[in-house]
């Protein structure tokens, strides 16, 4: 069965820019007659991480939506090394709901549930993945088209009070997708080009679309915000931007070199609509857990944050595979920034100043 890439910890092409693979599974829950995949509550397992921004997603939807007793859900633990995702061994006590052993197969990575489905399979093995217990098959691996599915794939067996959640309304439809193009392509997207750069040239080409995109949405934050992205109406984009947003200040700045500016001092106004939706929406704020988040970035990407006794390595000229794989040696994770994300009626002492000069 090691049938996969031949690293799943390498991202970049030959110019030393990151590309991003696409997904292999795109089916679709249907209602209609016959359907491959119908609508039926328990017949599908979500696998998700707490630290992907992607898997996030799912998880704000299957809460706002209602769908907690439809679909249950996986957590894997924050490490992803070689092999991939790994599921919680039965001792270990991680923060968040169900991180556990995988209840379906037992398995032990979620490269496994990917074998078992496709022995042959050569693709990335990535979170989320909608699996369909019944029919032993994965139904999607794509975190747009998982949310979409949720948005009314299961409303025949929802209450009224969870149908009536629209979070693709037909009026804000073009917006909405005007928005994912450029938030997905320079923000979401855009932390990950810029982080996994491997040249100078391709990390400035990536960080400067990414920080002009964060001056657009925080411009659009200040005029439309009252207090989600298109006014008084959660949407897609709320969701879409929230995963990527929540993690900026915790792993993007320091572990991704995002640092031309961060959230909390930097843009006001994303600052504000960022605490509201962690604070006050709790499928937002319950599905937010900084312990996988901190701990998966800067100790499973070993080739931007190694060991320190990887680095004593290379200064001594050896080579080999990294150290961490033999003794437990792990990378340094930053304690910072503290808080995780401050309280609604906090502000940094840089933000309180600028605030203050632009009043004057």
């Amino acid at each position: 069965m090691d049938k996969a890439p031949s690293s799943i910890t390498q991202w970049a092409d030959k110019s030393g820019a990151f590309n991003r693979a696409p997904s292999h599974f795109r089916n679709f829950i249907s209602k209609e007659a016959g359907a491959e995949f119908p609508a039926e509550k328990g017949r599908y397992h979500l696998y998700v991480s707490y630290a992907c921004p992607w898997a996030h997603r799912t998880l704000i939807v299957r809460k706002l939506k209602g769908l907690e007793d439809v679909i249950p859900f996986t957590a894997v633990h924050w490490e992803m090394l070689e092999k991939g995702w790994r599921f919680a061994a039965p001792d270990e006590r991680l923060p968040g709901e169900n991180v556990t052993p995988d209840p379906i197969h037992n398995s032990t990575h979620l490269r496994d549930i990917y074998f078992k489905v496709n022995p042959d399979y050569h693709g990335r093995f990535t979170v989320p993945t909608l699996y369909d217990v019944k029919q032993g098959k994965i139904v999607s691996n794509e975190s747009s088209e998982i949310i979409r599915m949720f948005y009314t794939g299961f409303d025949d067996l929802l209450p009224e009070k969870y149908k009536q959640v629209d979070l693709f309304p037909q009026r804000l439809q073009h917006e909405i997708e005007g928005a994912n193009d450029w938030t997905y392509n320079d923000i979401n997207n855009g932390v990950y080009k810029t982080g996994f750069a491997q040249t100078q040239e391709a990390y400035e080409k990536a960080i400067k679309p990414l920080f002009a995109s964060l001056d657009r949405a925080e411009s659009h934050l200040a005029q439309h915000a009252a207090p989600y992205y298109f006014g008084n109406h959660m949407t897609e984009a709320d969701i879409r931007l929230y995963t990527t947003i929540i993690r900026f200040d915790s792993v993007y700045v320091q572990h991704f070199k995002c640092n031309i500016r961060d959230i909390r001092s930097g843009y006001p106004a994303l600052h504000k609509w960022l605490r509201h939706l962690y604070w006050d929406v709790p499928a937002f704020g319950e599905t937010t857990q900084f312990e996988h988040i901190k701990k998966h970035y800067t100790k499973s990407h070993k080739q931007i944050n190694p060991p320190l006794n990887l680095w004593d390595t290379r200064r001594r000229g050896r080579s080999g595979k990294c150290p961490a794989d033999d003794d437990g040696e792990q990378s340094i994770t930053s304690v910072g920034p503290l808080p995780d994300i401050l309280p609604k009626d906090q502000e940094v002492p840089a933000a309180v100043a600028a605030l203050r000069s632009t009043n004057q």
